[in-house]
C-alpha cells in the first residue's frame, strides 16, 4: 500500500446550482467538513480503491425511462434531477405513479459486469437510491423501491451483486443518504406526512434511510464502498451512525468522502472534475461517458476512446483513481456508443495494464504537452497521446538515470535510442506511432524517479500551461465553475480582475519555463471577456508583444505574436491584459508552438 493511503487530503468542494459567491457559500455548505484520509491501519480496505484506480458508476432509476422528455418537452442536463423544480418539477404524486410503468424487461446484470470487464474496470458502483427516493432494490424497509412500485418481479441489484462476483469484480452502492425528495422530513422533501403531521429528519433518518443503509450493508454480499452524496447540514450524529453500520455489516468497505463532517475515506473531488496537478492522499474524479449521469435521449456526445484513456491516465498520473458513469436506458439496456468506447479502451488497457493498475504519480506533477507519465516501482511509462511528427520525443527534467528504453507494440517492446540534450531527455521514435489511440515507452530507471516539474516549452509539439500554474501579481487567481448544462461541471482556475490603465500596477500571471530548442515560438492566450481586450506577453529581460483581440463569454485560443527565445535555459514569462474591457478579462492559459523554418 502507497503513501496516498496515509496522507491526509482537502476535499474540493463545488456547488451543485450556481457560480455567484452567494450560491457558493450557501451550496458549499451542503458539503460539510471535507478533510478526510484513509488511516495506515484500514490499508486493506482501500487495495482495491487504490490499485484498481478505475471503476464504473451507474445512475439509474426512474428518471431513466423519463430519458429527461416530460409532457413533450425536452430538459437539458442531468435527468435524476428531473422532479426537480429546476428541471421539470415534477409533482410527488405524479412521480410515484411513473413507477408503476418502470418495467426494465432489457436489463441484463452479467451483461454489465462483462462491460465493466471488458473496459477494465475494477468495481461497479450503482445507485440504490438517489435523491428522488426510489430504491433500485426490493427494500423492506419502504414500499417505493423497484421491488414493489414497479411491474418488475426481481431485484436488479442482486443480480448485479452476483454478476459482479462472478465475473471478479468489485460491488459497491450510491445512497442518497441526506436528499430524499419524496419522503416526509428528507432533505428537500416533504415537510408534512400524509396525514398533514409535520415531518423532521430524524423521521426520515429512522424509518427509512438507517434501515435501508442496513440493508444493502446486509444483503447484497461483499461491498467494497457506500457512496453517500449531498450531506448538506445533515448532523453529524446521523452520519456516524451510518458510518458505524457500514463498518460493522462491511468492515473492508470504504466510505465516500461525501459522507460529511470528516468521517469519509477518502476525498472525492467535484463532478466531471479532472485535476491538472498531482492531488495527495486516496482520491478519486467521477465522470460519465457523455454530459449526463441518467439516460437523456438527446444526449449522443459520447467520449471517444482515446478521451476516456486522456481522462484515466491524467488522474492515474495526478495520484487518483477515475469512476466513469454510465447511465442505462429505462428498459435497462446499456447505449450502445457508451458501450463501444469502453471496449475499445479497455481493449488497451489490456495491452497495457502496468500502465493503469497499482501504479504512482508522475513525478512531474502535471501532464507533458505530449501526453503523461506514471510509474511503478523504477519503471516509468510515458503515455504519447500526440505522437512527434520527426519522431524525436523530448523529456525535460528527468533527474533519475535511464537505463534503458523500448516502444510496447502489442507483446512486442522495440529498444528505443535516448540521449541528454542538457537536463532534458531525447528519443528517437519511428515515424509512425504504433497504437491508434495511446503509445506507451516503457524506462527503465537507476532508482526512484525524480523529476523537476518546471514547464518545458516542447520544442516538436505546442505546449500549453494553464493560469493555475501561474505565479500571480496585482490580479486574482481563483477557481472558477459553471454549467454548460443543467448539471453538466466545467472547471478552471482563472486569472482574472486585471487593474485597469490608470491604475499604477500593471496585473500579471507568471510562468517559469524550460527551453531546450531556442528559437521563435508562436504565442497564443485563451481567455473569455467582453469586447476587444489588448494583451501583453513579456519575457523577463527579453522581448515583449502585444495585440488586440476581440473577446467572447466562452474560452477561445487567440493568437499574440512570436516570441524569440536566444539560447536554451530558463525564461520567466508573464502575460497581462493591458486596455479595454480588462475586468472582464478571464485567462485560462498560455500556449506556445514551435515555428520550424
Amino acid at each position: 500500500m502507497t503513501l496516498k493511503n496515509t496522507i491526509c487530503c482537502l476535499l474540493t468542494v463545488f456547488t451543485l446550482m450556481h457560480t455567484s459567491p452567494a450560491k457558493s457559500q450557501e451550496m458549499d455548505k451542503m458539503w460539510g467538513e471535507s478533510i478526510v484520509k484513509l488511516r495506515a491501519d484500514d490499508a486493506e480496505r482501500g487495495q482495491l480503491f487504490a490499485d484498481g484506480n478505475y471503476a464504473m458508476f451507474i445512475h439509474w432509476g426512474i428518471y431513466s425511462q423519463l430519458a429527461n422528455k416530460v409532457d413533450g418537452k425536452t430538459y437539458y442536463g442531468i435527468g435524476e434531477w428531473i422532479m426537480n423544480p429546476r428541471m421539470a418539477g415534477i409533482p410527488i404524486p405524479r412521480y410515484r405513479e411513473l413507477a408503476k410503468t418502470f418495467n426494465p424487461v432489457k436489463f441484463d446484470a452479467m451483461a454489465i459486469a462483462q462491460l465493466a470487464k471488458d473496459a477494465g474496470m475494477k468495481y461497479i458502483i450503482i445507485t440504490a437510491k438517489h435523491h428522488d427516493g426510489f430504491a433500485m432494490y426490493h427494500s423492506k424497509a419502504n414500499k417505493f423501491n423497484i421491488g414493489d412500485a414497479s411491474p418488475i418481479k426481481l431485484d436488479p441489484m442482486k443480480e448485479l451483486a452476483e454478476a459482479c462476483q462472478k465475473q471478479g469484480l468489485g460491488f459497491g452502492f450510491y445512497y442518497s443518504h441526506n436528499q430524499d425528495w419524496t419522503f416526509p422530513g428528507g432533505g428537500n422533501g416533504p415537510k408534512q406526512d400524509s396525514q398533514g403531521t409535520p415531518a423532521t429528519f430524524d423521521d426520515y433518518f429512522q424509518k427509512k434511510c438507517l434501515p435501508q443503509v442496513k440493508e444493502i450493508t446486509s444483503e447484497y454480499g461483499p461491498i467494497v464502498l457506500v457512496w453517500f452524496d449531498t450531506p448538506g447540514n445533515m448532523p453529524k450524529k446521523y452520519v456516524q451512525e451510518l458510518v458505524d453500520v457500514v463498518r460493522e455489516n462491511q468492515p473492508k468497505a470504504l466510505v465516500s468522502g461525501r459522507a460529511g463532517h470528516n468521517l469519509g475515506d477518502y476525498q472525492s473531488l467535484g463532478d466531471m472534475e479532472v485535476p491538472h496537478r498531482n492531488v495527495e492522499g486516496l482520491w478519486e474524479a467521477v465522470d460519465t461517458t457523455n454530459d449526463s449521469w441518467g439516460y437523456a435521449w438527446y444526449d449522443e456526445n459520447w467520449k471517444t476512446p482515446e478521451e476516456i484513456l486522456h481522462r484515466l491516465i491524467a488522474c492515474v498520473a495526478r495520484g487518483g483513481t477515475y469512476m466513469l458513469n454510465i447511465g442505462p436506458r429505462g428498459d435497462g439496456s446499456v447505449p450502445e456508443r457508451a458501450a463501444a468506447s469502453l471496449r475499445s479502451s479497455g481493449d488497451w488497457i489490456k495491452r497495457h495494464p502496468q500502465v493503469v493498475y497499482a501504479t504512482e504519480a508522475s513525478p512531474w506533477q502535471h501532464a507533458l504537452p505530449w501526453g503523461d507519465v506514471t510509474v511503478k516501482g523504477n519503471r516509468m511509462f510515458l503515455s504519447v497521446f500526440k505522437w512527434p511528427a520527426s519522431g524525436q520525443l523530448y523529456l525535460p527534467g528527468l533527474q533519475t538515470e535511464i537505463r534503458s528504453a523500448k516502444l510496447l507494440a502489442g507483446d512486442d517492446a522495440n529498444p528505443v535510442e535516448f540521449e541528454s540534450v542538457g537536463t532534458w531527455t531525447r528519443f528517437s521514435l519511428p515515424q509512425c506511432a504504433p497504437e491508434d489511440l495511446v503509445s506507451v515507452i516503457e524506462l527503465d530507471l537507476a532508482g526512484e524517479p525524480e523529476a523537476d516539474p518546471t514547464w518545458g516549452l516542447d520544442p516538436e509539439v505546442a505546449t500549453e500551461i494553464l493560469a493555475e500554474f501561474a505565479s500571480v501579481s496585482g490580479a486574482t487567481q481563483n477557481y472558477k465553475r459553471w454549467m454548460e448544462k443543467f448539471g453538466e461541471w466545467k472547471h478552471v482556475i482563472e486569472v482574472t480582475d486585471w487593474p485597469t490603465g490608470d491604475e499604477e500596477a500593471t496585473g500579471k500571471a507568471s510562468w517559469e519555463i524550460d527551453v531546450v530548442v531556442p528559437g521563435d515560438y508562436q504565442v497564443a492566450l485563451s481567455y473569455a471577456g467582453e469586447g476587444r481586450l489588448v494583451w501583453g506577453v513579456t519575457i523577463e529581460g527579453g522581448q515583449s508583444i502585444q495585440n488586440q483581440q476581440n473577446a467572447s463569454h466562452i474560452y477561445q485560443s487567440f493568437p499574440i505574436g512570436w516570441l524569440n527565445f536566444p539560447k536554451a535555459g530558463r525564461y520567466t514569462v508573464s502575460a497581462s491584459c493591458l486596455d479595454g474591457n480588462v475586468k472582464t478579462g478571464s485567462l485560462k492559459s498560455i500556449t506556445f508552438t514551435p515555428i520550424h523554418q
